[in-house]
């Protein structure tokens, strides 16, 4: 992966930064995923399947954690995407300032385990994922994968 800043000698069409915000509410969740699985497409990314499917997950893992958790606070949620030569990065970013943790739970339970799913799709890809606050007190939660299994 090329670090944020450099500039690969010759760009590739498909490299860019897209952000969308959208209500924090139950129906945003497919929205986000849909939203940027039409824009790796529209882009012709070439993403290898299983890579763009993990994707896929954690953006809806990551939106659905905005909604159930952060919406009292930030009743909009932002999703970016960053597109470089090699690699894809997605984030959400809220309102909220609890910064969240990936916790191991009870197997009984029904819920809880979004961001230890969101961290073990990203490792088994090869990426790499955190959780950072923002300048307005919120966060945003990101992955980084690469565009084809390693």
């Amino acid at each position: 992966m090329e670090s944020r800043g450099s500039v690969p000698a010759h760009p590739v069409p498909y490299e860019g930064v897209w952000r969308f915000t959208a209500p924090a509410v139950d129906v945003s969740v497919p929205q986000a995923r849909h939203a940027v699985r039409d824009l790796i497409a529209r882009q012709g990314v070439p993403v290898q399947d299983d890579i763009l499917q993990g994707l896929l997950l954690i953006v809806s893992e990551l939106a659905t954690n905005a909604v159930k958790h952060a919406a009292l606070l930030s009743p909009e949620l932002a999703v970016e995407v960053a597109i470089g030569a090699d690699w894809i990065r997605v984030s959400v970013e809220d309102n909220h300032p609890y910064r969240p943790t990936a916790l191991e739970t009870d197997h009984a339970q029904t819920g809880g385990r979004g961001l230890l799913l969101v961290k073990e799709v990203t490792a088994e890809a090869g990426g790499t994922c955190d959780v950072e606050h923002t300048a307005t007190g919120g966060k945003i939660i990101w992955a980084v994968l690469p565009l084809q299994s390693l």
